[in-house]
C-alpha cells in the first residue's frame, strides 16, 4: 500500500497513512460504506485514515503470493484467505484493518456467519507489501497493531530491496527474521507446510530465465 501525500502533520496514530479531515468517530462499519475514489481507507480506535493504492511492483508481488498462498490454503482445505479489501474489525477498540493478504484458520469461520460485515477478528496471518513511501518504522507500527490483537504472523514484503520482514506475536521489538536471496518463506504453525522461495516471489515472470509457476 501507498501512503497518501500527507496534509497534516506526521501523527502516531497510524504513521503509515493520513487522518481523513472532518470526519469525527467512525466505526469500522463506515468502510463497507465509503465510495471508491482511489484510496484505501481504514479506521484506526475510531479515526478514519487513508492511503493511495500500490504501484506496478507492489501489486504484483501481492498478487504472485495471494495466489500461491490462496491455492495451498484451498487445497489444504485450512481456512479463509482474503486479498487487499478484506475489512477485519479488530477486538477490544474499534479499529479496523485490510491487510494486503489476510489469513484466518477454518475453525474461525463460525465467528464471522455474516458475509456482509467485517470479518469480527484480526486475521492469524497478515500480509503487507511496503511501497516505495513507507518507512520501516511505520511498518513496524502496522505489525505490531495486527500483533497486539492476536495476529499470528505477520510478513512485510519490501520489493524495493527484494527482503521480508518475519514478525511474531512474542518479539514486538522487531522481525524475529529477514529473509533474503536464497531464502525460503514459511508458514510455520498458521499455514502449515506451505513454503515459497523468495528468490521466486521476486523473480520477474516476464524474463526467459524466470522459474515456471
Amino acid at each position: 500500500m501507498t501512503t497518501a501525500a500527507r496534509t497534516q502533520p506526521y501523527q502516531s496514530l497510524a504513521p503509515w497513512a493520513e487522518i481523513v479531515p472532518g470526519y469525527g468517530p467512525v466505526t469500522v462499519d463506515i468502510l463497507l460504506e465509503l465510495p471508491d475514489d482511489g484510496y484505501i481507507y481504514e479506521v484506526v480506535e475510531g479515526v478514519l485514515v487513508r492511503m493511495a493504492g500500490s504501484g506496478k511492483q507492489a501489486t504484483r508481488l501481492a498478487a504472485r503470493l495471494l495466489i500461491k498462498l490462496g491455492g495451498y490454503i484451498e487445497a489444504h482445505r485450512l481456512g479463509v484467505i482474503t486479498g487487499a479489501d478484506g475489512v477485519y474489525r479488530f477486538p477490544g477498540n474499534e479499529t479496523g484493518l485490510i491487510p494486503d493478504i489476510g489469513f484466518y484458520i477454518a475453525e474461525r469461520d463460525v465467528l464471522a456467519p455474516d458475509d456482509a460485515e467485517p470479518i469480527p477478528f484480526a486475521p492469524d496471518l497478515a500480509v503487507e507489501v511496503a511501497s516505495r513511501s513507507q518507512s520501516r518504522a511505520e511498518m513496524a507500527a502496522r505489525a505490531r497493531m495486527y500483533l497486539r490483537a492476536e495476529t499470528r504472523l505477520v510478513w512485510v514484503v519490501w520489493p524495493q530491496s527484494g527482503h521480508i520482514d518475519i514478525w511474531h506475536p512474542d518479539a514486538l521489538n522487531g522481525p524475529v527474521s529477514v529473509l533474503t536471496v536464497g531464502g525460503v518463506l514459511d508458514g510455520e504453525d498458521v499455514v502449515p507446510g506451505f513454503t515459497y522461495s523468495v528468490d521466486e516471489l521476486f523473480s520477474d515472470p516476464l524474463q526467459p530465465d524466470a522459474e515456471p509457476r
